[in-house]
């Protein structure tokens, strides 16, 4: 999907329940379709793909884990082993105001529903069994772009309000996070806030604070009134574009001590980008200046032997070091997420945390929004913190902060790792220890 913002849209990957709650399944054999899970994981998950590029078009194709597409004749026999979508392909997607979306086929007017390993696209109509319930797989830290304003969304203390008016999704005001609850998403701001339908805030979320997402053209909506073109919104993952904030000041945090890291999700290398829009550049005699108006790497790993540093009157370099010490060593403060969810590589779901102490696994229906609390170089969750047990086990028991260190080495990927060295790893059974020496993909946590 198209975005006319300065971000990467975000995918939007999801799971559809029935009435049964059971969900809708595309099993690698033989590519058949079922409704018989009750959670989701890899074969659970379908992806939202627009028919159409140009044009208003409503029309999407439903994309399965193996790349395949859905598709229905004029019988409503159902598939899911087509390579390249057709006609056949073509759903429209029907909002309900409880929340639950029907997927009606384009060239037939007919509706998906269906149990078990009998699912059909035949009705004229929509009863229940037709009715599908949207869990969203996607990480739910967004930024919000307005398509009719051309702004950003972001919290404005000043006039208390949800405001569209950013040119950049700056600052942890601009985070927002979807809460699934009940049926509908509800939009949660940095302050733990929630948007309801008249434009006001809710200290907690209820009726008036609940969604129902609808898609058009493309665009997002929230639909809780009619439809129209004010309301269609780009959702942006937030983690490629905003990313981590670099603080370079020692007394004191503004937006000119504040950059955006930003990764390439190839190479691995950042580019640092200041609130004015310009980045960081090298200049001939291998000084840094803020001056570069296109996303040019920057090199902060050794390149022939140089390294970024910081003279003694504050000036940052490229130069020659023969063995790194202090003026080299650099520490990344994450300021735009006092509030983060982490999503691990073993299951789909975020990693959440246990209401008593016992060991966090990653459930299929709810995540934990944690608020992170940084001090000397490491970070804490709020609350009941963060602590490991003897046997490596994480828990969310301790009344004393437990620091733990962040380290930013992947596209929108961080690894965790304690004080004594160890990361922090989910296994296939959703248990998470902090038992690994070393990152792979087990220790890498999309946040």
């Amino acid at each position: 999907m198209a975005s006319d913002g300065l971000g990467e849209p975000l995918v939007i990957r999801f799971g559809l329940i029935n009435a049964d709650n059971k969900y809708l399944t595309a099993e690698a054999f033989g590519f058949k379709i079922n409704a018989s899970a009750t959670s989701m994981k890899k074969k659970q998950v379908w992806t939202l793909d627009k028919a159409d590029e140009t044009g208003d078009s409503s029309a999407v194709f439903i994309r399965s884990h193996l790349g395949r597409y859905l598709a229905t004749d004029k019988d409503g026999n159902v598939t899911a082993d087509t390579e390249k979508p057709g006609a056949d392909s073509r759903f429209l997607v029907i909002a309900h105001d409880d929340g639950r979306w029907s997927l009606q086929s384009e060239p037939h007017a007919r509706y998906l529903g269906g149990t078990e390993d009998r699912i059909v696209c035949f009705a004229q109509s929509i009863s229940p069994a037709e009715k599908w319930s949207v869990h969203l797989a996607v990480h739910p830290q967004v930024n919000i772009y307005s398509v009719a304003r051309k702004r950003y969304a972001h919290l404005s203390v000043e006039r208390n309000e949800l405001a569209i008016d950013r040119d950049v999704p700056w600052g942890v005001n601009a985070l927002l996070t979807l809460v699934y609850l009940d049926r509908r998403y509800h939009l949660q701001t940095a302050d733990n806030r929630f948007l309801a339908s008249n434009g006001t805030l809710a200290v907690k979320p209820d009726t008036s604070t609940g969604f129902t997402l609808e898609f058009r053209a493309g665009k997002v909506s929230g639909k809780s009134a009619r439809l129209g073109k004010d309301e269609l919104f780009v959702l942006e993952n937030v983690s490629t574009r905003q990313g981590v904030d670099l603080s370079a000041n020692q007394d004191e945090e503004s937006d000119q001590e504040v950059f955006q890291m930003e990764m390439d999700r190839e190479t691995k290398r950042c580019a640092f980008r200041s609130c004015s829009g310009k980045y960081w550049s090298l200049t001939p005699n291998g000084a840094v200046q803020c001056t570069a108006s296109m996303n040019l790497r920057l090199p902060s790993r050794p390149v022939m032997g140089k390294y970024l540093a910081a003279k003694k009157n504050g000036q940052l370099a490229h130069l020659w070091i023969l063995q790194v010490c202090e003026q080299e060593d650099f520490v990344l403060k994450l300021i735009n997420r006092p509030l983060i969810v982490l999503r691990g590589e073993a299951r789909l779901q975020s990693v959440a945390a246990s209401k008593v102490p016992e060991p966090w696994t990653p459930t299929a229906a709810s995540y934990d929004v944690f608020q992170l609390e940084h001090s000397s170089n490491a970070y804490n969750s709020l609350g009941k913190y963060w602590t490991v047990e003897a046997n490596g086990a994480v828990v969310s028991s301790s009344g004393a902060p437990v620091y733990f260190n962040f380290e930013f080495c992947d596209y929108n990927k961080v690894a965790i790792k304690t004080l004594e060295g160890n990361y922090l790893k989910g296994d296939q059974a959703g248990v998470l220890k902090a038992n690994a020496q070393g990152i792979a993909n087990a220790t890498l946590w999309e946040y």
